[in-house]
């Protein structure tokens, strides 16, 4: 199950959020997503988990929790579309 992680704070790293939701269950992938030009956090990222129960989980205990500062939102990601 893929998780949208809005709200970052900005000094998160995908190493920080990828231990943080391992708490869960196995994470599959991490994704912090950078602006192209500054290289610098765009307050999102997202969490790809392969076993359904986990990441509810997650989902439940860390969606409105606090982290490095901010209170983060955490729901199942709208699929992706095809270009």
């Amino acid at each position: 199950m893929r998780l949208l992680i809005r709200n970052l704070a900005r000094s998160t790293t995908k190493e920080a959020l990828k231990d943080l939701f391992e708490t869960y269950g196995s994470v599959q992938s991490c994704t912090v997503v950078l602006d192209a030009e500054t290289r610098r956090s765009k307050g999102f990222g997202f969490v790809e988990m392969p076993k359904a129960g986990e990441a509810k989980a997650a989902v439940f205990n860390l969606n409105g929790s606090d982290i490095d500062g901010s209170v983060v939102r955490v729901k199942k990601a709208a699929p992706k579309k095809d270009s």
